[in-house]
């Protein structure tokens, strides 16, 4: 409590000074200078009144002597009342300071101050004498011709604006950039008046022809920041338009999106969908320049998190936002599908981006196979020294996880042999760098286990210790492993799905936590990405080397040095929240 005190007597001192500064000079720069420090006065106010609150009249007087020359300087401040909360923490703060009960003369004189300070801030505007009487001459209150005034003066700038965009390059009509820019510098402590909208919109659509942007940056970092606090609506094509002239902002808000998926303490898919949606991103990403930019957000995301499971479905719920959104603007793509995924084949994305439960049931597995021979081809069959080739197909793949879980499903129904075309599509998911060798025998373990669930779905009574018995198939004992995730997905799809699966779930769904306890406490050490590798270069040809540290770098060249191996990435965990629940 000490420090928050000396604190706020030395922001104190700060802000009077600069409140001087701000009064004595109206000049460009003076008010330059007053527009970037708003943010932060305002979060002084703020603060200023917490303690004032816990004081009477007295003790602020004695504490803050000075403190009616500060408000009263704010109040006489046109941009600080002008922006956002500010002139109602002034009046709060002011409230303050009256005496409730004065004592004296003194005391009644700060009131009778005060209350002329309060009548000025709700008084919207002052007009001269002479204005006053034309006003009342037409009928108007002067608080409504304030508000008329307002709303034709930003009505005529903007379509001065959409005027200047649609002129072009003739020089004649169009609005000088030193304008533009002044326009943008004042809109700041106006940003979030309702009234003001069409202005701001007009500004951020209106593309001059200098070399260089003319907008101020205050001015994107101020609209970004009222977007993301929901202070404007602005539509989507205005927003695309901030992210593409000011990429900060962009950045910015996909940091917003994942604080509040990481403060939010249960995240469902549909809370992730609502948090997603209500950002603009699914639809501003119909853009290729800022689908760009937010999968590589999505990617470096990946790579710091080793693959976090809440990372692969904050993916996959995004992809079908932008999906949806991409239909909804337009039913022909204006984009080739290269510019939003350049890494990878065309044909293969054209294929994944189809809505499996678009494609008729009987053919599923004909595109699931269809699906496995795309990417087969693009991992194992890649020219020797194509370092993209593995990382950049699994990225896109899991892009697109109805398509793995279509899989399992598949598996799980297959009558006779299951397809190998399944199984290397699941072991590549869970073991995207994995050598040709590491993935047969994956598959080799996962297939035994697919036999007891698949003689077990044929048998009229099912029990926990069955289930235990067909997951022991598994020979590989890291629960990390490819094979072990890729078990636990099929156990668990079995429970779902299989006649009386729902019986014995209580008692199985402990299976996954027993097998993980047990193996890491057999867990041998830890083989760096490097060693592991070298172990996986060795054991496959030259031609189908697995993509190293340079790769990763050229996949993600802003994650530095951190590099993931890509075979401990851990399974969804949607798959046990969805048993758990089934559960109860």
């Amino acid at each position: 409590m000490a420090q928050d005190s000396v604190d706020l007597s030395c922001d104190y001192q700060f802000w009077l000074q600069k409140l001087s500064v701000w009064d004595q000079a109206s000049t460009l720069e003076t008010q330059q200078d007053t527009c970037l420090h708003l943010a932060q006065f305002q979060e002084f106010l703020r603060k200023m009144y917490e303690a004032l609150k816990e004081m009477d009249s007295n003790t602020v007087i004695e504490r803050f002597p000075t403190i009616g020359q500060l408000l009263a300087k704010a109040c006489w401040n046109p941009f600080i009342l002008a922006y956002d909360e500010s002139q109602k923490i002034l009046i709060w703060c002011l409230c303050c300071l009256i005496n409730k009960e004065p004592q004296n003369s003194g005391q009644s004189k700060l009131n009778y101050w005060i209350q002329g300070l309060l009548s000025h801030i709700l008084s919207a505007l002052r007009f001269d004498k002479e204005v006053a009487l034309f006003t009342q001459g037409l009928g108007y209150a002067p608080i409504d011709y304030y508000a008329g005034l307002l709303k034709n003066m930003v009505l005529s700038l903007a379509s001065e604006l959409r005027e200047n965009h649609l002129n072009g390059f003739n020089t004649q009509r169009r609005m000088a950039p030193e304008r533009v820019a002044s326009l943008s510098r004042v809109c700041v402590p106006l940003i979030t008046l309702p009234d003001v909208d069409p202005l701001v919109e007009a500004l951020l659509v209106c593309h001059g022809h200098e070399p260089q942007e003319i907008l101020q940056q205050e001015f994107f970092e101020a609209v970004n920041e009222a977007v993301l606090l929901k202070k404007i609506s602005l539509p989507v094509s205005a927003v695309v338009c901030l992210w593409l002239r000011h990429l900060p902002s962009l950045e910015k808000t996909m940091l917003h999106l994942f604080e509040k998926l990481i403060s939010s303490e249960r995240n469902c898919l549909r809370r992730i969908e609502c948090f997603i949606k209500d950002s603009l991103l699914p639809q501003a990403a119909c853009h290729p320049a800022i689908f760009r930019v937010v999968d590589e957000m999505f990617r470096c995301a990946l790579l710091e998190t080793d693959g976090a499971p809440e990372v692969i479905a904050t993916i996959q719920v995004f992809t079908q936002c932008f999906v949806e959104a991409l239909e909804k603007e337009n039913k022909q793509l204006r984009f080739a599908l290269k510019t939003y995924f350049p890494y990878t084949s065309p044909s293969l994305a054209t294929v994944l981006l189809q809505d499996p439960q678009d494609i008729p049931q009987g053919q599923w597995l004909q595109t699931l196979k269809h699906i496995s021979e795309l990417l087969r081809k693009a991992v194992e069959d890649q020219t020797h020294g194509s370092c993209r080739g593995p990382f950049e197909s699994w990225f896109l793949f899991i892009h697109f996880g109805g398509w793995a879980e279509m899989a399992a499903e598949q598996l799980l129904m297959s009558a006779a042999e299951p397809p190998t075309a399944l199984l290397w599509l699941l072991a590549f998911y869970y073991g995207p760098c994995d050598g040709r060798q590491q993935r047969t025998q994956t598959m080799v373990q996962v297939k035994a286990v697919l036999g007891h669930l698949l003689a077990m779905s044929r048998s009229t009574t099912l029990s926990a210790q069955d289930l235990q018995t067909a997951a022991r198939q598994g020979t590989d004992t890291d629960p990390r492993a490819p094979a072990q995730q890729l078990i636990r997905h099929l156990l668990l799809n079995f429970l779902l799905w299989a006649p009386g699966g729902h019986m014995i779930a209580r008692d199985a769904i402990t299976l996954p936590t027993e097998i993980n306890n047990r193996s890491y406490k057999e867990e041998q050490p830890y083989t760096p990405p490097q060693q592991r590798e070298q172990v996986t270069s060795s054991k496959t040809p030259a031609h189908h080397h697995v993509p190293g540290e340079a790769a990763r770098r050229n996949c993600a060249p802003s994650c530095g040095e951190h590099k993931l191996p890509l075979g401990c990435i851990h399974p969804s965990s949607l798959f046990q929240l969805t048993a758990t629940q089934m559960c109860h």
